[in-house]
This record gives C-alpha cells, structure tokens and sequence, in this order.
C-alpha cells in the first residue's frame, strides 16, 4: 500500500524526474577509470564520476553517491546526456540543462545539479591530465 508521502511524491514529479531518481544501473564504482572526479557540496552530498573512454567518445559511465533523491536523480541524468558523446561536448553539459530536463527538480535543490556537473567536469578534466 501507498503512503501518503509516495501518491505526493509520484504526483509532484515529472515522469523524467522519477526514473533518473530511482535509476540504478550506473551506480557503480570502477577500479581504473579513464577519468574520476569527486566533490562533495554544502550539502553534505558526495558524487563520485567514473568515466571509461575510447577514441575520445565516452562509452562508460558510471556514478557513486552519498546523498538524497535528488542527487540521484540529477547525476542519472548527467550519465545519460554524456554517455555515448565526445569528451568535448560533455563539457557543454550545465546544471540548466539537467534541470531543465529533469522538470521538477526542487529549486532548493539545484544544487544538486550543480554538483553532479562539477563531478562531472573534474573527470573530464582527470581525462585531459592522463593524456598529458
């Protein structure tokens, strides 16, 4: 049976917003990434990124976090516009554009957007400090 916190919760959502935050197929740590990145917000949160490269095309990756649904929701949605593209345009990547895809995300929660891309661009950049 539903409580009253799930009916508010499903009915406060958009449909993208509920399976990036209950998504687990790219929580993941992986033992020798191509590029991680770490950070860890005001919050409290921390997230992980994990990426695995070929030919400049990103074709893993993967996530760890410590945090609430909406970090979860947001770092799935970072996995997904990257996944499969250069390593060039997941630096265009922004914490608008996860919100925006999102649709619900709590506004006192957009920090939470902000730290996956910020997880995410200190992997991009631990890519560009192994090829130096």
């Amino acid at each position: 049976m539903m409580s009253q916190y799930d009916t508010n919760f499903l009915n406060h959502h958009s449909l993208k917003y509920i399976e990036m935050a209950l998504r687990t197929d790219r929580i993941e740590r992986v033992a020798n990434p191509d590029g991680y990145g770490k950070r860890t917000g005001d919050c409290g949160d921390t997230v992980e990124f994990f990426l695995i490269c070929k030919n400049d095309i990103i074709e893993s990756v993967s996530f760890y976090i410590q945090g609430c649904i909406n970090t979860a929701a947001c770092c799935n949605t970072v996995a997904k516009f990257v996944q499969g593209k250069t390593i060039e345009s997941a630096w265009q990547i922004s914490p608008e554009q996860v919100d925006n895809f999102l649709e619900t995300l709590p506004e006192d929660h957009f920090h939470c957007a902000e730290l996956a891309v910020g997880a995410l661009y200190l992997a991009l950049a631990d890519l560009k400090k192994d090829k130096t």
